[in-house]
């Protein structure tokens, strides 16, 4: 049994997964925010990289990124808190399989979000550094899914996340299919 097993197996009250998710919300909402944009933009002074300038379309085209991911990753959010009782912490993960709601688009609608938003940032920003550090991020997330939420998620709940898995796309959505 993994130790996510053995964390899955105790059920979280609601006071406990909120307390848990204060500090994530700073990290993903501010800490990395800024990385993006003050980070990005002094490593593209030192490298001497010029700033992704097309004016206005800038603001619209990032405010667009930024407003669909961060929907896209809070709903999913909302989905482990209220419907699985859970939270996106491996520590205190979902205590059900969510397969509705976000998760009937992608496997990984946090992600996708999440890498969405943080890419509108950077291009808010004109950053083409803010842009890579985002795709740094966001292969660190895609490696973590593949090397061990998947495998974590299988031993939890078996064949049910494994048709899942067949059906439904890792993190590029598709519409979900008529029955």
């Amino acid at each position: 049994m993994s130790l996510y097993s053995k964390w899955a197996k105790k059920e979280q009250t609601e006071a406990r997964r909120i307390l848990a998710l204060l500090p994530a919300g700073v990290l993903f909402l501010y800490l990395l925010p800024l990385a993006i944009t003050r980070g990005g933009a002094s490593i593209d002074r030192k490298l001497g990289l010029p700033p992704i300038d097309f004016g206005t379309i800038n603001h619209i085209l990032g405010g667009l990124l930024m407003i669909l991911g961060f929907s896209f990753a809070l709903w999913s959010i909302y989905d482990q808190f209220s419907r699985a009782s859970g939270t996106p912490l491996p520590i205190l993960p979902t205590q059900k399989l969510l397969v509705g709601g976000p998760f009937r688009y992608c496997r990984n609608p946090m992600t996708l979000g999440t890498v969405t938003a943080y890419l509108g940032i950077a291009v808010y920003a004109r950053t083409i550094a803010g842009i890579g550090i985002v795709l740094l991020f966001g292969l660190l997330l895609v490696l973590y899914l593949k090397l061990l939420e998947e495998k974590e998620l299988t031993e939890r709940f078996g064949e049910a996340y494994l048709a899942y898995k067949r059906e439904v796309p890792f993190i590029i959505p598709r519409l979900p299919r008529r029955k």
